[in-house]
């Protein structure tokens, strides 16, 4: 029986692995393959840094497995480059890589012509959707529409008031639906225009 390794990567850290480990799971099972390592990194596929996969690639010149199953193609590497990369390795050491999505595997040269296909398409599709952002962002610009979060419209006189009072930045903050940061941001703004007189430094 083979040993497999399990990839996951889900883009930030509010998502969740467990439908990518239910997918692989499954197909391990179908494929009488043995699991003996899982590597889950959460962070978005741009990233250079992958601590999970890079123990992964750690573990596998070590020899702890024989096939790398991951979900889609595009959850592996930053780039179609990164990915020949990775393939390249695991070829070199003899292990297998298969992915879920595209139910493809490099047990052959067809199989791994078609895995580097469909990355290039993934990533063409992934420069498509930033360039269309970029094109609304430029579009909003020159319409003169607001890009991003508005400005916050808080009285600061009033802050200061509260802050002469003895309140607590935490209490300010509640007041005015904010941040402690922002409140001490304010004041801070506020004293290097010149302090009124009474109103305390900011401090917790």
């Amino acid at each position: 029986m083979k040993r497999a390794a399990l990839y996951m990567r889900v883009s930030t850290v509010d998502q969740h692995p467990e439908t990518q480990l239910h997918d692989l799971h499954l197909m391990a099972q179908q494929r009488g393959l043995e699991i003996v390592c899982e590597y889950v990194d959460k962070i978005s596929g741009t990233k250079a840094r992958r601590p999970g996969l890079d123990e992964l690639m750690r573990d596998a010149r070590r020899g702890r497995f024989d096939v790398v199953l991951v979900w889609a193609c595009d959850r592996m590497a930053r780039s179609v480059r990164h990915f020949l990369e990775v393939l390249d390795d695991l070829n070199r050491l003899q292990i297998e890589f298969i992915s879920f999505r595209e139910n493809l595997d490099t047990g052959g040269p067809l199989g791994r012509a078609i895995v580097v296909i469909i990355s290039a398409i993934a990533e063409l599709e992934r420069s498509l959707i930033v360039e269309r952002v970029r094109a609304g962002m430029r579009r909003a610009k020159l319409e003169g529409r607001h890009i991003g979060r508005r400005p916050l419209d808080i009285d600061r006189a009033a802050v200061l008031r509260h802050r002469a009072h003895g309140q607590s930045l935490a209490q300010i903050a509640t007041t005015f639906a904010t941040s402690r940061a922002t409140i001490g941001r304010i004041i801070k703004e506020e004293a290097k225009r010149g302090v009124p007189k009474g109103v305390a430094p900011a401090t917790p």
